[in-house]
């Protein structure tokens, strides 16, 4: 099974069991490299359908103040792309599909092709690399394409039709930035979210997975009603981040409060 049809998958299941696919993300490295498996666990006993894993950078231009702190303590630690895709080839054998977040810079620096290559040989099923416009993403696209990975494109309220209709060339799914600005928890979910949704689904037929801002249950449930796919990031790494004695408990627990939500 190709990558890209891995997570295609996931949507189809999802569909078939009428529910909305649950996407929790976590960085690599925070608190601790070494917490990256049990934590992985965690995200799928709670019911993750596919885990988004961030690999650490400095200038995380799409991040807020939560995942850039995250960042940063991964980075102090001296927590190297090498390390993390070790990892992940052995946390791929028994999670459900795994995606990679990362910005252009390492991945340049890496190599481009030999990057994209690791990951594949490490199970990795998709790359998110939100500084990387999709009009300009034309050689890693057919990388991707050619190794069996989806890369997964960005849309927000901003965007253009003519940068939607484009993305109908993607695989996997899409993500759908919920706010305009930065990652981060918020009180309440944008209004205008619908019609984002309503625009994306006029041009795109993939599913569409929503992220930026949502940190409760409440909040994934409101989501979950439209889009295909809930996204959570910052409540997560934040509720890690208050009490690492127990992150792999707590982010379990989470979760599957999530989770939960998403199946009423």
């Amino acid at each position: 099974m190709s990558a890209g049809t891995a997570l295609s998958e996931v949507f189809k299941r999802t569909k078939r069991e009428r529910r909305v696919a649950l996407i929790p993300y976590i960085t690599a490295g925070h608190p601790s490299l070494t917490d990256l498996p049990e934590l992985v666990g965690a995200l799928n006993d709670g019911g993750a359908d596919i885990i988004e894993i961030g690999i650490p950078f400095s200038d995380p231009l799409a991040d807020g103040p939560v995942l850039q702190k995250a960042a940063t303590q991964a980075l102090n630690q001296g927590v190297k792309i090498r390390d993390i895709l070790s990892i992940t080839a052995d946390l791929s054998a028994y999670s459900v599909p795994i995606v990679y977040l990362t910005y252009f810079n390492p991945v340049f620096h890496f190599g481009v092709r030999r990057f994209l290559e690791a990951a594949r040989d490490s199970g990795v099923r998709g790359l998110i690399i939100p500084d990387l416009p999709w009009s300009e993403s034309g050689e890693v696209f057919n990388y991707t394409q050619e190794l069996g990975m989806s890369l997964i494109p960005l849309v927000a309220p901003t965007s253009t039709n003519r940068h939607i209709a484009s993305l109908a060339k993607a695989t996997g799914f899409i993500y759908g930035v919920s706010v305009t600005g930065v990652t981060g928890v918020r009180k309440d979910v944008d209004s205008g979210l619908k019609v984002l949704v309503d625009r994306v689904k006029q041009y795109v037929s993939l599913p569409l997975a929503i992220g930026f801002g949502i940190s409760t249950p409440e909040q994934a449930s409101y989501v979950g009603q439209m889009a295909d796919g809930v996204i959570v990031g910052s409540a997560l790494v934040r509720l890690i981040d208050q009490d690492r004695s127990r992150a792999s408990q707590r982010a379990q627990e989470f979760v599957a409060s999530l989770r939960q939500a998403l199946s009423n």
